[in-house]
């Protein structure tokens, strides 16, 4: 395994060259729901959060993000994938203090060693009335092991998928929801990552430049 450099691990080229597109990407790109202009329900805020292969920190191909199970016990969404976030609080100050609060509170992220890179175009969720405001960071210096369901009312575990799985062909299909929604999904660990969050972290992949084409993925329908 690769010495940590002074500093920590720097952010893969493509994540860097993502980031310096951040003040000219239109919330169009990112999803159909934008914010009405009343706002939504609630504002709330999720944590995006690329850090260093475990195996090969040194190693931009090694690259992870996290991502959390929910809780099979939750009243909505029991079982689902989910960034780490949550609702905005009055003691929160903006968006990404929000993400930072929540990801210690949800899995034990010490945010002492995350880099916030931007925050994303803030997006509207129909089913729920929330307005979320992605928040893109990097983990400098990271401690997987340091990453568990600290909160076991709303996280069930916690993972940290390779992005070179996210990004092969082979592992990306779309499924296809009773309402009629059809969307990009994965099989992470025996979880199903489809939704928000897999229409996020597709998004994100897209537009650094790294997803492949994949025209021809299987659908599955969605058994809810």
């Amino acid at each position: 395994m690769s010495e940590q450099p002074t500093g920590g691990w720097p952010p893969p080229p493509w994540l860097s060259d993502l980031v310096a597109t951040i003040p000219s990407l239109p919330g169009e790109r990112f999803s159909r729901f934008l914010p009405p202009p009343e706002g939504g329900r609630r504002r709330s805020a999720v944590l995006v959060l690329f850090a260093p292969g475990v195996e090969d920190p040194g190693d931009p191909e090694a690259t992870t993000v996290v991502i959390t199970e929910r809780a099979h016990t939750m009243r909505s969404h029991a079982g689902q994938p989910a960034f780490p976030g949550g609702g905005t609080e009055a003691g929160d100050v903006d968006a990404v203090a929000t993400a930072l609060r929540e990801a210690a509170e949800e899995v034990g992220l010490d945010g002492s060693g995350v880099e916030v890179l931007g925050e994303l175009p803030t997006l509207h969720i129909p089913v729920s009335g929330y307005d979320v405001t992605p928040v893109l960071a990097w983990w400098r210096t990271p401690d997987p092991s340091s990453l568990w369901a600290k909160d076991v009312r709303e996280v069930a575990r916690v993972l940290q998928p390779p992005v070179r799985e996210l990004v092969d062909p082979a592992r990306r299909f779309r499924v296809h929801h009773p309402s009629g929604f059809v969307g990009p999904a994965w099989e992470v660990e025996g979880l199903l990552v489809w939704g928000f969050t897999a229409g996020l972290l597709d998004r994100i992949l897209d537009l650094a430049g790294i997803a492949p084409d994949w025209p021809d993925a299987p659908t599955r329908q969605l058994e809810l």
